[in-house]
C-alpha cells in the first residue's frame, strides 16, 4: 500500500453504497477520503480546506455532476475533477472532458481503472501546478525588468529635464507640475495606463531643444525682437531633432511632445502650423498643460498671474486648444490647483 496522505480526495454521489465503494478502494491505497451526498454539500466542503481530486457521479438529483464540474473550474482551478457515469455514451464522456475533467469512468469499473485515473489526475495536476508556478516566475521576473526599464528611462529623463533647466528660467517644480497636469487629462481621456506612464515621462522633456537657444535669448528679461522670436521657436524643431529615429518607445513620444507642444488647434502654432486632429493628442496635452503652468509661474519677463487672469486668459484664446481636452481641464480645475499647490516653487 502506498501513502498518499498529501492527497486529499472528495468523493460525491448521491448513493451511499457507491461512495462507500470508491472510498474503500481509495484508502485501501493510501488516499486521505471525504464524502459529499450532492454538489451543494461537496462545494461547502471544498471550501473549508484544501482539496487535491474530486471524484463525482454525473447524475445527481439537484446539480448535476456536470454544473459541479464547471463550478470547480472556476472557483477551485487547481482541484482535479474525474467523473463517473452510468450512461456508457461517448457524447457525455468527451462533455466532461471539454468542461475541464481530467477523466471519466463508467460504471461499473475495475478497482484498477479507478486507481489508474487517479494516479493520471493527480500527476497532470501537479505537472500543470509546476508549469502555472514557472510561468508566475517568468512573469514575476519580467514585470521585474520592465520596472527596472522603466526607472531607468525615468532616470535619464530627470538627468536631460536636469541639464534642461540650467538653460532657462524653468523650475524643476515646473517639470513635476507639467507631468501630472498631462498625465491627469490622458487618464480622463481614457489613456491606457502604460501610454499615460510614458506620457508621465515624455512630458518633461518638452522643452529640451532649448538647450540650442542662446542665453541671451532664452534668458532675456523683456519682450523678443521678431527675429529673436524665431531664433526661439526653432526649439522645438532642436528638440524633435535630439531626439527622433528612437526605437524606444517613450523616446518617440518625447521626439513627437518636443515638436508640436507649440502647435495651436486653430492653425496658428508653430513650427508646422498644423491644426486640429492633425496635432498628436500626447502634444495637444501637454500644450494645454503648459500654458496653464506657464501662466501661473513666474518668468524673468513677467511675474505669475492670479489663478483667475490665468484662467480668463485660457477661455480668451481656448480656440487654440483641443477643445475636448479644455472642457477636461475645466472639470478637473480643482485637481489642476491642487497639483499646482502640491508642487509649487519656493519662490511664488
Amino acid at each position: 500500500m502506498t501513502e498518499n496522505t498529501d492527497n486529499i480526495i472528495l468523493v460525491v454521489d448521491d448513493e451511499e453504497f457507491l461512495r462507500r465503494i470508491v472510498v474503500r478502494m481509495l484508502t485501501a491505497n493510501g488516499y486521505q477520503c471525504m464524502q459529499a451526498t450532492g454538489g451543494a454539500e461537496a462545494l461547502a466542503l471544498l471550501n473549508t480546506r484544501e482539496y487535491t481530486l474530486v471524484i463525482s457521479d454525473i447524475m445527481m438529483p439537484g446539480m448535476s455532476g456536470l454544473e459541479l464540474l464547471q463550478v470547480i473550474r472556476q472557483k477551485h482551478p487547481n482541484v482535479a475533477v474525474i467523473m463517473l457515469t452510468a450512461v456508457d455514451e461517448q457524447e457525455t464522456g468527451m462533455q466532461a472532458l471539454e468542461l475541464g475533467a481530467y477523466g471519466y469512468l463508467f460504471k461499473p469499473f475495475e478497482d484498477n481503472a479507478l486507481l489508474i485515473n487517479v494516479v493520471n489526475a493527480l500527476r497532470r495536476r501537479e505537472l500543470e501546478m509546476r508549469h502555472h508556478a514557472h510561468e508566475e516566475l517568468l512573469e514575476q521576473e519580467v514585470r521585474m525588468r520592465i520596472q527596472e526599464i522603466h526607472r531607468r528611462e525615468e532616470e535619464i529623463t530627470l538627468r536631460l529635464v536636469t541639464a534642461s533647466e540650467y538653460r532657462h528660467d524653468e523650475t524643476g517644480t515646473h517639470i513635476r507640475r507639467m507631468a501630472q497636469y498631462a498625465t491627469l487629462l490622458a487618464r480622463a481621456i481614457g489613456w491606457s495606463a502604460e501610454q499615460v506612464d510614458l506620457l508621465r515621462l515624455a512630458a518633461p522633456i518638452h522643452d529640451i531643444g532649448k538647450i540650442g537657444i542662446p542665453d541671451s535669448i532664452l534668458l532675456k528679461p523683456g519682450k523678443l525682437t521678431s527675429d529673436e522670436f524665431a531664433l526661439m521657436k526653432k526649439h522645438a524643431s532642436i528638440g524633435a531633432e535630439m531626439l527622433k529615429d528612437s526605437d524606444i518607445p517613450l523616446v518617440q513620444m518625447a521626439s513627437v511632445v518636443a515638436l508640436s507642444h507649440h502647435e495651436r488647434w486653430d492653425g496658428s502654432g508653430y513650427p508646422q502650423g498644423l491644426a486640429g486632429e492633425a496635432i498628436p493628442e500626447s502634444a495637444r496635452i501637454v500644450a494645454l498643460a503648459d500654458v496653464y503652468d506657464a501662466l501661473h509661474a513666474n518668468r524673468v519677463y513677467r511675474p505669475a498671474f492670479s489663478e483667475q487672469q490665468a484662467l480668463a486668459m485660457m477661455i480668451e484664446s481656448k480656440n487654440q486648444f483641443d477643445p475636448r481636452l479644455f472642457d477636461c481641464m475645466i472639470e478637473h480645475i480643482e485637481e489642476f490647483r491642487r497639483i499646482r499647490q502640491t508642487f509649487a516653487d519656493n519662490i511664488m
